[in-house]
């Protein structure tokens, strides 16, 4: 039983009286078991919260800053009329700070016999699965004096996908792509490149693309064209340790990192490649093999979902090993890490070679925008003193970056804003080269 406020109003308004005309056990008594009885009578007419029956239906999957909608229906089975007070119960990260109270509380007034639907809307500010957590039901009596109260469990699950704001980059991508097929422009001959077709020849054609035979077969010059390579292999891994977790901004790395990972599927699977997934810290966290087409993309959006940065170093030989395990034949590999010194120097470059001399290796990292403004400050000797932290930084980072291209690597090294298409463009200059 729960006692409102009215009812306690109530009892505090009929004291007043027998406290200053006639104080005594026979007063209060006098004034207060009618209160009682009538607390009685409304706790007993109010309905029952444990023969309420519950439902859920609605989305099941929403993107990182958009809005679901969860419908809850409640069937009242029994035979008064239910006046209640209903939270629906979600994880904190569920709404925005502050909005919580607002979205999950609801008041519903159902007749015997017949169901009310309920929505509940969700705004998540975190990836990952987000779980209903119990219902509870306040039942209100007709005087509104007293409440039943309990609580129910509707399991429902709505996963929070990644936002994939790079997408606005993939049309600008997909056009330098056609016109590196050749879609839009004329076909190119290089190295590494795969055949495609003849054409006539033009003044100014690269006289090395002549076909000779075919030439004396027809009256005029026949040239060779060459298209980008298809059905390439695109192994993309995520550390998932320790430097993962760093925030830049409001971001973590990792977040960051997951966005470059989908526009380059996006791109890669347009290019007719195969891409795959591994995210790995100690171990195997998550991963993608063999989906072709249409089903890259999605799996890797449901792989990436729940992932989230453990705080311990990265094992970077063991990371190397699983690469080269999932990677058997010629691959582009690309590692979406850090370019801290320690991280690299110590457990990456001793390790790097065995995957170098097998595979074409794409390095991206997410640098700090405000190291660069650091190093840019002047104007007092606070500011002076971030400065050479900021340049000293910026030339560690540089060094770190020389060592890893005299290995063969490939770095990308962008501001989170830049680091999604930058990889792309990365991709794209590669396979351009033939590289791939």
């Amino acid at each position: 039983m729960v006692l409102t406020g009215r009812a306690a109003l109530l009892a505090a308004l009929c004291s007043l009286p027998v406290g200053i005309v006639a104080p005594s056990w026979t007063g209060m008594i006098a004034v207060n078991a009618p209160l009682s009885l009538a607390i009685l009578c409304d706790y007993a007419l109010a309905a029952p919260v444990r023969s309420l029956q519950f439902t859920r239906s609605g989305e099941t999957t929403v993107r990182l800053g958009d809005r679901a909608e969860v419908q809850l229906t409640v069937v009242n089975p029994s035979r008064r009329r239910l006046r209640a007070h209903l939270r629906d119960a979600w994880p904190p990260s569920s709404w925005p700070p502050g909005t919580e109270s607002a979205a999950s509380r609801h008041e519903l007034a159902v007749p015997p016999g017949e169901r009310r639907r309920l929505s509940t809307f969700l705004r998540p500010f975190r990836r990952g699965d987000r779980r209903a957590e119990q219902i509870t039901v306040r039942s209100y009596g007709p005087l509104g004096l007293t409440a039943r109260q309990g609580s129910h469990r509707v399991p429902w699950t709505v996963r929070v996908l990644p936002p994939f704001t790079s997408r606005k980059h993939l049309p600008s991508r997909l056009a330098k792509l056609r016109e590196l097929d050749g879609r839009t422009s004329l076909l190119t001959r290089g190295g590494g490149t795969e055949f495609d077709s003849l054409r006539s020849y033009v003044p100014g054609d690269d006289v090395r693309s002549i076909d000779w035979r075919a030439t004396a077969r027809q009256s005029e010059v026949a040239v060779r064209t060459w298209r980008p390579e298809r059905d390439r292999r695109v192994l993309v891994v995520l550390d998932t340790g320790r430097t993962s977790a760093g925030r830049v901004g409001d971001v973590p790395r990792l977040d960051t990192a997951m966005d470059a990972t989908l526009l380059l599927t996006a791109l890669a699977t347009r290019a007719g490649d195969r891409v795959d997934l591994l995210a790995y810290s100690r171990c195997v966290r998550a991963k993608v093999h063999g989906r072709t087409g249409s089903e890259v993309l999605p799996a890797l959006v449901d792989a990436l979902t729940p992932l989230e940065p453990e705080l311990v170093e990265t094992d970077a030989r063991g990371l190397v090993a699983e690469a080269l395990a999932h990677a058997p034949r010629r691959s582009l590999v690309v590692l979406l890490t850090s370019l801290d010194a320690a991280p690299v120097e110590e457990g990456l470059l001793p390790v790097l070679p065995q995957l170098t001399q097998r595979h074409t290796v794409l390095l991206a990292a997410v640098s700090d925008p405000r190291v660069a403004e650091m190093a840019e400050a002047r104007g007092s000797v606070d500011a002076i003193y971030e400065a050479a932290a900021g340049a000293e930084a910026q030339t560690q980072r540089r060094r770190t970056a020389e060592r890893l291209e005299q290995h063969g690597v490939v770095v990308v090294d962008a501001s989170p804003d830049k680091l999604a298409p930058a990889l792309a463009d990365a991709y794209l200059s590669l396979k351009a080269a033939g590289r791939l």
